[in-house]
């Protein structure tokens, strides 16, 4: 009896009918949102045309849900199919999964917005019971296409954890055998010490060289290993600082080396943004070890500059990029391809005579990867550039409104 009363609400119609009409007011309060939410122009929130139409599509929808619920969301495939393929835009523009939840929550708020407008002006008999029908059946639909972009923007996030953790199983692989390696060096070095008499000077000298320098490499790689673990656990993975204080942390904590080493560390202009401040420090000591280990001893000037920019990638999305520039010795062009790939060294060690693991361009990349940035390396006429990006995000004040008890859509148009 109750569904029957809905789907007879005269009202219902006539509302779903405004929702069409009014699609494209709608779409467009609802871009003004997710705009004010996160670093990405309105056009860039639906990046062509075909995309852009699915709000109002999905808005369609909604209205045809109102109308009569046996018009079930969930079955209508080309709305389906829209929410899947937000989903997938959503995911490749690195957003969260509360993000998501958000963007509909704010729509739904527009929504009831919308028809609270203009419900007074309609002359239509309609019962208590039944404007509340027609309100159940806004929500049910909001809910529903929601739940259809999540599911699918999770399911890739899956995809990509699962990714992830074949590569970090491997990633252990090698460092496990890296370690056993340089355990069996050292130890073998040591019985020979220990167990062959008479050993000559000059040959003790080697065996205890061997023996120092494959202990220094793998103190390095535990070193690493260790910072990566607290990527995970330590709290500062939760806390974020501004640019400039990352930034100086990482060159006051290579302050020792460079001086040590002649190099001059400069910070030019940064951007005053947040950042992720366990992530930046681990991947700028390690591009500025790089810098120091391979300086150009041959110059009587040395050094390493740090910059940063707001820039947009190749989709047109902001990102907060970091570049470490040097003038020392460069990278041969038959190594570029390589130089992220695990326990690859540009340079041999008979060359710079400076030890190294291979691990911490690689570690850069895994640390930029799972905060859904980027490394990579450009190549000037002399030295070298190391470049990291991660995804540049506004902070909304929507939150802030709210956790002072100011309602969602107060204030927003």
């Amino acid at each position: 009896m109750a569904e029957a009363t809905a789907r007879e609400c005269p009202l219902a119609g006539v509302l779903a009918q405004r929702l069409h009409d009014g699609r494209r007011v709608i779409t467009t309060r609802w871009l003004e949102r997710i705009s004010d939410r996160v670093a990405i122009e309105k056009d860039r929130i639906f990046p062509s045309d075909d995309l852009l139409d699915h709000v109002p599509l999905l808005i369609d929808g909604i209205a045809d849900y109102v109308a009569d619920p046996v018009n079930e969301v969930s079955a209508d495939m080309p709305v389906v199919a829209k929410a899947m393929e937000l989903g997938a835009l959503r995911h490749a523009q690195g957003f969260d999964a509360y993000q998501i939840l958000k963007e509909y929550e704010i729509l739904g708020g527009i929504l009831f917005n919308y028809l609270a407008e203009i419900v007074d002006d309609i002359d239509q008999a309609c019962t208590k019971s039944e404007l509340l029908y027609c309100g159940q059946r806004l929500f049910r639909a909001v809910t529903l296409i929601q739940q259809t972009t999540t599911m699918h923007f999770l399911r890739l996030s899956d995809e990509r954890i699962a990714e992830r953790e074949q590569r970090l199983r491997a990633f252990n692989r090698a460092v496990s055998h890296e370690i056993k390696n340089r355990i069996g060096t050292i130890l073998g070095a040591s019985v020979t010490l220990l167990e062959i008499p008479d050993v000559q000077p000059a040959k003790q000298k080697q065996f205890v060289s061997m023996i120092a320098r494959n202990a220094r490499l793998m103190r390095h790689t535990i070193d690493n290993l260790v910072a990566l673990s607290r990527m995970e656990t330590d709290a500062r993975q939760h806390r974020h600082v501004f640019l400039p204080e990352a930034v100086g942390e990482a060159a006051r904590q290579m302050r020792e080396a460079s001086e040590g080493a002649g190099v001059e560390i400069n910070v030019a202009e940064l951007p005053d943004v947040e950042v992720n401040a366990a992530a930046v420090e681990l991947c700028l000591t390690n591009y500025l070890s790089n810098a120091i280990k391979y300086a150009d001893r041959t110059k009587s000037e040395r050094w390493v500059e740090v910059a940063g920019a707001i820039e947009a990638d190749a989709n047109g999305e902001n990102e907060v990029v970091v570049r470490v520039r040097d003038n020392g010795l460069g990278i041969a062009t038959e190594g570029r391809g390589q130089l992220f790939q695990r326990f690859f060294r540009a340079h041999d060690l008979s060359v710079t005579s400076t030890e190294g693991t291979g691990l911490g361009l690689s570690i850069v990349a895994e640390t930029m990867e799972s905060l859904g940035g980027r490394a990579w390396a450009e190549f000037p006429e002399s030295g070298s550039v190391f470049v990291f990006a991660l995804p540049y995000r506004r902070e909304s004040t929507v939150d802030a409104r709210q956790s002072n008890g100011v309602p969602e859509e107060a204030g927003s148009r």
